[in-house]
Formats: C-alpha cells, structure tokens, sequence
C-alpha cells in the first residue's frame, strides 16, 4: 500500500510511519510546507504541503492508497489549525482521488459515563482543553463528511513513547480504562492500532479508541 503521513516526524507520526516501514508499505512523509523535505525512515519518500490548503494537500497526496494524518499545532499555532486541516485533507484527498483516510484524534472528547466527556471533568488540565475542543471540532467535520472514506482514532488519555507489544484494546466513544483507572498507551502500539485498520478496515466513517490490555 502507498502511504502518505502527515505529520511522520511527530512523537505518533514517526511511529506510524516506522511501523508501515516494519510492514513493508511505501511511504511518503509529508512535512509542512516551507521546510525542506527529507526522509524520516529509511526507504520513505517525502514531500511538503500545507494541511489548509486543498490544492497543497492533492499534490502531496497524489499517487497514494491512503492518507493518515498525525499533524498538531505546531508552537504557538492556534490549535483551531485542526479543523481547517480537517476541511483541507478532505477536499485535497477528493480532488486527488484518494479514497482512504486515518486521523489521529484526541482523548479528550471521549466519555467517561454517559453525556459526559473526559475535557470537561474537574481532573482535565485546562491547559489541555483549547487543543482537546479542536479535535472535536475536526471530529465533527469528518463525521459530516459522506463520502470519503475517513476512520478518526483517538488515544487512550496518556499516550507517550515506550514498548511496541503488538496488543491493545479497542473501544467506540468512550474512554477504555484498566483495572486501576489508568487509561494508557504507548505510542508504538497505537502505532499497530492505526496500520491495522488502514490494512483491514473496520471502522469506516466512524471514530474509535485503542488502549492498553
């Protein structure tokens, strides 16, 4: 399969691009556009484009199978980046013809019980939250979206760097916790969790949410 990632040089994206690597998918790691394209990975290409721009996006994209988007505010970046980037990918991967693509979402939308999300409990650093209404303000535009085919996964609420044991659990909307209340995982087995939908999809036009056994 031909991958394009944007954001492959991120704390996720370098994961997710590794991981299609390991898989022996064809890569092209997008980076914004103005910097200069270089190969994260051996043996993946590269290229430049900037998320909110249609026309930017479908040069980048074009030729690939599929899309995953690992992209963040980038220092100082209003995070409402997320969701012109979000409007940007889908018009770009439409005019590209590519059908396929996987999002990296955010925690924080997640329920912890029923009408209630985890941004908006006490425990929720509020410096988090302008970041965590972005991604559900992205989220809501992709489930807008009818026709391309767009999976939104979303991380366990601490997600940092650390083993790839190949296992996770997934979930629908609502946030998955283990025996203790934690609701972790590792950056590289999310990594697993995102190339094994792209590889056999099972949650087209829906959002869903891995973690830790």
């Amino acid at each position: 399969m031909r991958v394009a990632v944007f954001g492959g040089r991120g704390m996720i994206g370098s994961r997710i691009t590794t991981e299609l690597v390991r898989r022996g998918h064809t890569v092209r790691v997008v980076d914004h556009a103005g910097s200069k394209p270089r190969p994260i990975v051996a043996g993946t290409g590269s290229a430049a484009a900037e998320t909110t721009n249609a026309a930017s996006v479908t040069e980048a994209v074009r030729g690939a199978d599929a899309v995953v988007s690992a992209i963040g505010p980038g220092p100082g970046q209003d995070p409402s980046v997320l969701l012109s980037s979000a409007r940007g990918l889908i018009a770009g991967l439409k005019r590209a013809g590519v059908p396929r693509l996987v999002v990296v979402g955010g925690a924080g939308s997640l329920e912890v019980r029923p009408g209630v999300e985890l941004m908006d409990t006490s425990e929720f650093p509020a410096a988090w939250k302008p970041l965590a209404e972005a991604h559900r303000a992205a989220l809501a535009v992709y489930r807008d979206e009818p026709e391309l085919e767009w999976t939104v996964i979303a991380p366990a609420a601490q997600i940092e760097p650390g083993a790839r044991s190949g296992h996770y659990r997934a979930g629908g909307d609502q946030l998955l916790t283990d025996a203790h209340g934690e609701s972790r995982i590792s950056a590289e087995d999310f990594a697993v969790a995102v190339v094994d939908e792209l590889e056999t999809p099972h949650h087209i036009r829906r959002r869903f949410t891995v973690a830790s056994p």
